[in-house]
């Protein structure tokens, strides 16, 4: 067994990977004239692509509307329900409903008419072990508008596109879709940062941090080195004091407790998909003893890394649907 890390990776890819993060393109609808669709809170992540057209997001907690043009880009993290529509009313059709018994991907919503307007939606799958380290760090929601110049908006107006063809009955489309979503997603966190968003303190605003990444480099592609905080500092040109207080600032937590996450989230998927000993963890992850990769791994998990395998092996570690 040998704890798998991409050299070739950056930190966002290693934490997409551990993630098992994989984009689904559910379906769609067309609709015209006037409509109004309600959606009940996600249990995941979702997104939602304005590809002709124009609507309102209005969300159960906030007053204010969210207003997508043609070719927007919004992602869901939150749990809470909102309406969707271009037409104010106080009863919209239940999307339950509206996709029931759906003979195709793509449903008519609302009236036909020359104008027809189309829309795409899907969901991100995690997995339940470590999914929550991207959960966890994205804002309520995530709007990406076609409209700025910037070159990673252009970027994700072709992969709409494409998406759009990939409707067609071509072959192959079902893994097209699937490569083309998973790469919707990363478009969407890099439009956003570059367009100047922001990201909660934790894991992946840590990961897409230019200041930090020689640092976040180093620990995940050598978990096991004895690092310590002047050699991470010096990674990143910046002195101890500077660099400790940027980490925490940005990742939530100091340089070194992050380093001991990243190495039992490393181990935990070792025991889940190799069944791997607590020697050789102990060995590859940079602990002295298996006792003291042992008591790491239960102040982290609540379990020792024998109980943890043993509940795996018995339950099994299923994605998120």
């Amino acid at each position: 067994m040998r704890i798998r890390t991409n050299m070739h990776d950056d930190p966002l890819s290693h934490l997409l990977r551990l993630a098992q993060i994989e984009s689904v393109v559910s379906g769609g609808f067309s609709t015209g004239g006037q409509w109004a669709m309600r959606f009940p809170a996600p249990d995941k992540v979702k997104f939602f692509v304005a590809i002709r057209g124009s609507c309102c997001f209005h969300f159960d907690d906030d007053p204010q509307p969210l207003h997508l043009a043609s070719g927007d880009v919004v992602l869901l993290a939150a749990p809470r329900g909102f309406i969707v529509g271009n037409h104010a009313t106080e009863h919209p059709t239940p999307a339950r409903e509206a996709f029931a018994g759906r003979p195709g991907a793509i449903v008519h919503v609302g009236s036909k008419t020359e104008q027809e307007q189309m829309f795409l939606g899907g969901h991100v799958r995690l997995a339940s072990t470590y999914g929550h380290l991207l959960s966890e760090a994205l804002p309520p929601y995530i709007h990406v508008q076609s409209r700025t110049n910037l070159p990673q908006a252009t970027a994700l107006s072709w992969v709409l596109d494409q998406l759009v063809h990939e409707h067609e009955a071509l072959p192959g489309a079902g893994l097209a879709r699937s490569q083309l979503a998973h790469l919707l997603f990363v478009q969407v966190l890099r439009a956003h940062l570059a367009a100047g968003g922001t990201l909660p303190a934790g894991w992946l605003r840590a990961a897409t941090d230019a200041r930090l990444a020689p640092a976040l480099r180093g620990m995940h592609e050598a978990p096991q080195h004895p690092w310590r905080l002047q050699e991470l500092a010096q990674r990143c040109a910046m002195s101890r004091t500077r660099f400790a207080a940027l980490f925490r600032e940005v990742a939530g937590q100091t340089p070194l407790a992050y380093l001991t996450a990243w190495r039992m989230q490393l181990a935990a998927r070792a025991l889940d998909e190799e069944n791997a000993s607590v020697a050789q963890l102990a060995q590859q992850l940079g602990y002295g003893s298996e006792s003291a990769f042992s008591h790491a791994f239960k102040r982290a998990t609540g379990k020792s890394p024998r109980h943890y395998a043993r509940a795996l092996n018995g339950q099994g570690v299923a994605s998120s649907a």
